[in-house]
């Protein structure tokens, strides 16, 4: 997916959410603030998109997302786990009614037998609901790991404002 490309999707995500009534919140580790840079580049963007965490280190993960310790010793930063506390986490410190999260191995080193370069861990959710998980193996370097990390995320973010119901007060 090129620059145009994911433009398109955030103007979609941005619409569907607008179109709601509501805001969202990213929580990032290996994209690196590009999901909140992507929705971000849209005019307009203020009415539906409430605040982006990079939490790119362990501590910040626990200190701005309250990811519990235990959580990141057992199964790491790079866990179903992991993502599933960072979408709570954005929910419960935002005033956001819809977040996504993303945390994974994008090369070009780092990964391991059970998670190779390319396995990226999302969470979404809307406040009031559980929140989901998946993991899926991208290919290709650093940099096609991270975006297609991007346009996947906002995705989710894009069905979960096309299931919302309820406009924010």
């Amino acid at each position: 997916m090129n620059d145009t490309q994911l433009y398109e999707l955030a103007v979609r995500v941005g619409q569907a959410l607008e179109a709601k009534g509501i805001m969202m919140a990213t929580a990032e580790s290996c994209t690196g603030g590009w999901i909140a840079q992507a929705v971000t580049a849209v005019p307009g963007s203020s009415e539906w998109f409430e605040r982006g965490f990079v939490t790119y280190t362990y501590i910040s993960k626990r200190e701005m997302l309250g990811v519990k310790p235990e959580t990141l010793e057992q199964h790491g930063a790079v866990s179903a786990q992991t993502v599933l506390e960072m979408t709570e986490g954005a929910l419960a410190r935002s005033h956001a009614q819809v977040a996504v999260s993303v945390s994974g191995t994008v090369g070009p080193s780092g990964g391991t037998p059970q998670k190779p370069v390319g396995t990226v861990f999302f969470g979404w959710g809307a406040k009031g609901s559980p929140a989901q998980t998946s993991v899926i193996r991208f290919n290709g370097d650093r940099e096609a790991v991270r975006r297609q990390a991007v346009a996947y995320a906002l995705e989710r973010i894009l069905a979960l404002a096309a299931a919302a119901s309820e406009r924010r007060p």
